[in-house]
Parts: C-alpha cells; structure tokens; sequence
C-alpha cells in the first residue's frame, strides 16, 4: 500500500510540474534541467518566510537562502537575488539552479516565489512595481541586515555600500526578469540587473500593434499565449495545494488582482470601445517598465531570446534604447533561446545552467562579467553594446557577432504590381492585387504552446486568396538581415474605411505582414515564425509596419518573400469580411526596408 501511495503521489506531482512547465515555467529550456547536486560543505540552504507589506496588501514570501561556506561578518560576500518565472517557483528546477550557480561561484543567493506562486501569498499582480516590486525591496531590506525574516534569521554577512545598502544584483528571466526592473525602478540599492526574455510594454505583448506610432490603439490579441498564462494562474489550487488565503480574490477571477483580471476579459471579449480600450492599455502600461524605465538607474545587462513569440527581440530593444537615452549603462544580448525554444533544449555552445556552463559559453561568460564588475567591484571588461547569436556559423566559438549599436536600416525592395520586390522604383509594374479573408483564420504561423507541452506544430502556412505576396529573384550572395525591418504601404478596403468611424477600435482593419525565406526547391520558412499583425490605424492613408527583429541569413539562391495576410490563427483578427487591396506604380508603391549587415 505505500509503494501504491507513492507511486500515485509521483504521478500527481509530475502532472503539476507538467502543467507548470508547460504553461509558465518560462524561464526557457535552458534553466530547466536540474544539475549535479553541489560537493557538501560548499554551502547552505536555508529556508526562510518574510511577511511583507507590499501594495497595501499583507503577503508571505517564501524564499531560499544560499550562504556560502566560509562567508560570514569578517568575510561578506555580495548578493544575488532572484524569483520565478510565471507558474514556478523557487523550488523549480530553473529558478533553484540560479540559487545553486551564484552561490558555487561565491555570491549569497536569495531565491523566493514570487506573489502568488509556489508557497508565497497574495494574488498575482504581474510584476507591478507597486506590488512584486515592493516586496522585492523589502528582501534587499534583509540582504542589508535592517530585518529580519520572520523566523528571527538575520543576514549580517552580505557586502554593505553603506548603511542600509548591500551589495546585490539581479538576475532571473520572463517573469523573473521584469520584476528586476520594476524593483530598481524605486530602490536604488540594486547594483546590477540581468532581466532575460522578458517585456517592455505588456499591452504590446498581449495585443501586438505594429503599426508605428499606433500604440494607442490595441492590436490583434494574441489569444493562445495570453490564456495559457490565464489558465495557470488561474490554475494554482492544482499546482499548489492549501493555498494561503491571502491568494485568493473573491471577484471577478481566482487569483488575479481585479485589474489583470478585467484585462483578461476586456481582451477575450473582442470589442474594445473606447473606455474600455483606455483602461486596458492604462493598467498593462502601468505594470510595464515603458511606464517607469525613467527611474531605473542600475546597470542592466538585457538578453533576450531570437526564439520568441512572446515577447520579441522589440521588446528588449525598446529598453535598451530608453535606458541609454537617459544615461544608464547598459548593454543588450539577442541570444537563440527564448519561449519559443520548446523542448529541444539550447544550440551547443549556448547559455546551459543545466550544465554549468557559464564559463564556457559566450552568455554565460558576459553574465559572470555584469556581475563581477558591479557586484565584486572588479575592473573587467563587460563586452560590447550589442551582440547577437548567428545560427548560421558552425563554429561555437563565433556564433556570435558584436556591434556599437543596432544596425540601422540599409537596403530598400519595392513592392512591384505583379507580386515581385525590386531594387528600384522604376522596375516596378503597374498593377493592383487584391485578398478577402475569411470568417475563421487561413493562415498558420505557430501553435504557441506545442513546443513547450511537446505537441507537433504544423509549418506555417496561408490560404490562396488571403494573403499577398512579394518575392525577390534568387540572391546572388547571401544577405544577413539583423534587426526590425519596416514596410510602408498603403491598402484600399471600402468596408474597412466604413467601419473604422464606429469608435469601437474591433472595428479597424486587421492584416499579418510576416517574412518568409524561400528555398530552391521553393520550400518555405517563416523564420522563427514571427509575424507582425496590425490594426491599421486609417485606411485612407499609408501607414509604416516594423516587424519583429530577425537574424537570419538569406542564402545565395534563395529568395526573400514579404507577405501580408488576412489573419493568423494564433490572434485574433478582423470582426467581418474584408476586401484588401493593394496598389502600385512606379511613382507610388510600398517600401520594405531591411537592416542588412555586410
């Protein structure tokens, strides 16, 4: 009988951490796997609970404390301090093995569950700073030995600056990873951040609008990600049973706070009037760090992932471009991996804490760098402003390229009236193409999920008649595309330009412009299956798109494929059936501009 016992207690517990990793884990592949247990005597764990205000709310966070062996008030050592990705905790294998490499390496470790996760009260609040932030400063607070936590355990042994001031850093990824920033955006204690996969404006994320300088308006909801992360927050008393009650919200949803639920339902509902759209964007702006990026002053080492549907390689370049306007130091790493990775686990040579290879590993070796500058006060050399994983280059030891800035926009292809992108305006063909999409989605870039839960995922696709097309002739060189390339077209939809006055924002032209590289063979690749979907903000005039930021590598022979689709069945889009066209003539056409590096 407890042989039986077990075994179905086995059985349940890997269904949780199924359903956690599945839906939220979102630390990517590469922290999951656990590592070698640590040789004993090199240091300790211990458990500890703090009991915190945070946002006029009372929670309990439940944390690990990592000492190293031989740390103590003569011989302190700086802090690390680290949480969850949505849907872990700090039990998890990616989220404890942070704890377990800083504290190898001789920094103390706090690692704790984030509000709302594993055995820390209160409801989710996704990373408010007035919230997740808070409680954050109340654990420096214990890093710098001015509290303690709630068992009496006291740290006396982490490097002060000054009074009150310990010597800490951040480091965690997606949800992990935003909470770095909205914590030093008010306590300016935190020395050094390395948010990984994580967002700039979570109104983009959920409901991305391309189209630039439209961002007042929500785009198309990107249903499959969103509700998988609804579904396991609202999915705790399963991962996570004998809640505190502090988790609980007695309305509208479980265990959200009443705002992130109406966000939910606002973007589910698929109407978005305008009183409702203004919330909607006031609240997800507000636990963003687009809204509070004007405080944070801690040296930010932001890596984010090429492999990303979720929160694309856009997010962490508008960050970075914010931090350095206003004089923070920061650099920027796009490394392979992100959320959309699935399960198949980091390229050789990649950042791998699974297999402790920080040192031998270009991510790994730049993180230590971040730390041992600003945490242990070394003078190294913390790289360049900007690198980026080529997956082209065989040879590990130079994957990646290095730049002083983002590569700006080079090169220029016209769209041309017979469905041919052209070098220049006067080889383009008069000519007008035109696609009407459908009531239920044609076209398929991603299933979001199957990756992480281990489902196949269709290669992309679009239905004839529902999306147009423009396509370069065979390369003759190859062409390495780093960055945001942009397009500026004009379309023409008599019912689009009629509905768009209503006031109900669900009213506005919705289409999908995505990149594809295509094959010899004519095989082809939506690359990384990233699309950039747009509600057009007025028909009646041309609009700029800037599409997800891509490293890839055109081969010679290939060619290069601009699509612009009417819906995607990963989002939410057009409320009624649309007649699109699309005109050019030499003297008018579209312009799809790409950053080329030579």
């Amino acid at each position: 009988m407890e042989v039986l016992v077990s075994r179905r207690r086995t059985r349940a517990s890997r269904t949780r951490s199924s359903l956690a990793l599945a839906l939220g884990t979102a630390l990517a592949v590469p922290l999951l796997a656990a590592a070698p247990a640590p040789t004993a005597g090199q240091h300790t764990v211990t458990a500890l609970r703090f009991t915190v205000q945070a946002g006029g709310r009372t929670c309990v966070v439940d944390a690990d404390l990592y000492r190293p062996a031989g740390v103590n008030p003569a011989h302190p050592a700086p802090a690390v301090l680290a949480t969850n990705g949505f849907g872990g905790s700090k039990s998890d294998r990616g989220t404890a093995e942070i704890g377990r490499a800083f504290v190898a390496r001789g920094y103390v470790g706090l690692v704790y569950s984030g509000l709302g996760f594993g055995r820390s009260g209160c409801l989710i609040s996704l990373d408010d700073p007035r919230v997740d932030g808070a409680a954050a400063s109340r654990l420096v607070d214990f890093l710098a030995g001015t509290r303690a936590a709630d068992d009496g355990t006291k740290a006396d042994f982490v490097t002060q600056d000054g009074e009150g001031d310990p010597r800490v850093g951040m480091i965690g990824g997606s949800y992990g990873g935003a909470v770095q920033l909205a914590t030093a955006s008010a306590d300016h204690r935190v020395d050094a951040l390395i948010p990984m996969i994580t967002w700039n404006d979570l109104a983009y994320s959920v409901a991305p609008n391309n189209a630039m300088g439209a961002r007042a308006v929500p785009g198309a909801f990107k249903w499959q990600w969103t509700n998988g992360f609804y579904l396991i927050g609202e999915g705790q008393q399963l991962l996570a049973p004998s809640l505190d009650p502090s988790r609980f919200n007695s309305r509208r949803c479980l265990h959200f706070v009443s705002r992130a639920c109406e966000m939910f339902r606002t973007l589910n509902s698929g109407s978005y009037p305008a009183d409702r759209t203004k919330e909607l964007l006031a609240y997800t702006r507000s636990v963003s760090p687009v809204s509070y990026l004007g405080t944070v002053k801690a040296p930010t080492l932001l890596i984010q992932g090429q492999a990303d549907t979720l929160f694309n390689l856009g997010e962490a370049t508008a960050t970075y471009r914010t931090l350095l306007a206003q004089g923070t130091e920061t650099r920027m790493i796009w490394q392979s991996w992100g959320h959309s990775s699935g399960l198949t686990g980091p390229p050789t040579g990649e950042l791998d804490l699974a297999k402790g290879n920080l040192e031998s590993s270009y991510v790994g070796r730049r993180i230590l760098a971040w730390f041992d500058r600003h945490l242990r006060h070394r003078r190294v050399d913390t790289g360049p402003a900007f690198a980026y994983y080529r997956d082209w280059v065989t040879d590990p030891a130079r994957t990646y390229a290095t730049a002083t800035q983002v590569p700006a926009l080079t090169e220029t292809l016209y769209l041309s009236g017979d469905g041919t992108l052209v070098d220049s305006p006067r080889k383009v063909a008069p000519g007008s193409r035109s696609y009407t999409n459908w009531p239920t989605p044609t076209s398929h870039s991603e299933s979001s999920l199957a990756g992480l839960i281990g489902f196949p995922d269709p290669p992309p696709y679009d239905t004839p008649g529902t999306h147009l097309a423009w396509t370069t002739g065979p390369l003759t060189a190859p062409v390495d595309v780093v960055g945001a390339p942009r397009v500026t077209v004009r379309v023409t939809s008599p019912g689009a330009e009629r509905g768009q006055g209503s006031g109900n924002a669900a009213d506005k032209l919705v289409l999908f412009a995505k990149l594809y590289d295509v094959a010899p063979d004519g095989k082809q690749t939506l690359v990384r299956r990233l699309v950039a979907p747009v509600r057009v903000p007025d028909v009646t005039k041309p609009f700029t798109v800037s599409l997800p930021g891509i490293v890839h590598r055109y081969e010679a022979g290939h060619r290069l494929r601009f699509v612009i689709a009417g819906s995607d069945d990963a989002y939410v889009g057009n409320r009624g059936v649309e007649r699109v066209t699309v005109s050019s003539t030499p003297e008018d056409t579209g312009v799809l501009r790409l950053p080329v590096v030579r």
